[in-house]
């Protein structure tokens, strides 16, 4: 039996090495098993004490590119969310495209009348006769979690605009939800007060088999930060045209050259993103 090895994760905190952890992640980007299970053990025989989960997360991430670009960019889902900033936005227009696909109504970015004072939400959603106040809260740090005070203040918020719109014609028989995503983890705290009043909660892995990793595979709505045939500055630039996922980008090609991405590099780009369009 081998010897049980420590590992620092993003938190700071370390916890024992587990392959089968890795090769689970290497599994959700498709990849071939052969190739999942060749890469696991070499990074096995690489684990050092005190290896940092970034180190191995970059030596998985560069193995999988030599075998498969496709399988790459479904592996670098995780970072490609944080790649999403600076601001948040971007995130918040991710999170509305996703609600859309999966048939309700949306507004990204909307100044709503509370019963105090005017708010800014991120996100408005109608479906099934359900009005939804939405806030998406991005980090650019994967070791940062959602701690409890988020929740708290989101649903302080939610209150107040529930107040105003329960006195709108036609939301009589409307019901409200107050509703938060984060790109990384809610702690147990926010998680525990979540469900006390009814916040609908959605992270990176919570709810466990509808977080955003799953609803992202399941719709084919990956980021265009995931593409590894685009610098970081084209990624950029592409963000700053108010796009944000492959498949916008699939649908508008002459972006790559408004842009000033070289023509020869254009199929790879367009190829990559139209597979990443496939819902799984």
């Amino acid at each position: 039996m081998k010897k049980s090895v420590l590992i620092k994760k993003y938190s700071g905190e370390y916890q024992a090495f587990d392959v089968n952890k890795l090769i689970n992640s290497l599994r959700r980007s498709q990849a071939d098993e052969t190739v999942v299970q060749d890469i696991a053990q070499k990074i096995e025989e690489q684990i050092e004490e005190g290896m940092s989960t970034k180190t191995i997360y970059q030596l998985a991430f560069k193995m999988l590119k030599s075998k498969s670009r496709l399988s790459a960019s479904k592996y670098k889902l995780k970072k490609a969310l944080m790649e999403l900033g600076p601001s948040g936005f971007p995130f918040e227009k991710l999170v509305g495209k996703l609600l859309a696909h999966e048939g309700f109504s949306t507004q990204v970015g909307v100044i709503v009348q509370g019963n105090c004072v005017q708010h800014e939400i991120d996100v408005i959603a109608q479906k099934d006769n359900t009005h939804y106040m939405i806030e998406c809260k991005y980090h650019s740090d994967q070791g940062r979690v959602c701690n409890v005070k988020i929740p708290l203040y989101i649903h302080s918020r939610f209150l107040d605009v529930e107040k105003q719109w329960k006195r709108q014609e036609g939301h009589e028989s409307k019901g409200h939800k107050g509703a938060l995503f984060t790109n990384t983890r809610f702690s147990s705290d926010a998680l525990q007060y979540g469900k006390c009043v009814g916040l609908l909660l959605t992270s990176w892995d919570y709810p466990r088999g509808d977080g955003l990793k799953d609803r992202i595979d399941k719709s084919g709505l990956h980021p265009l930060t995931a593409l590894t045939t685009l610098t970081k500055t084209e990624k950029t630039k592409l963000l700053d045209t108010g796009i944000v996922l492959c498949k916008e980008l699939h649908e508008n090609p002459a972006l790559l050259e408004q842009i000033g991405v070289d023509k020869k590099r254009h199929k790879n780009i367009l190829e990559d993103s139209e597979a990443l369009c496939k819902s799984t």
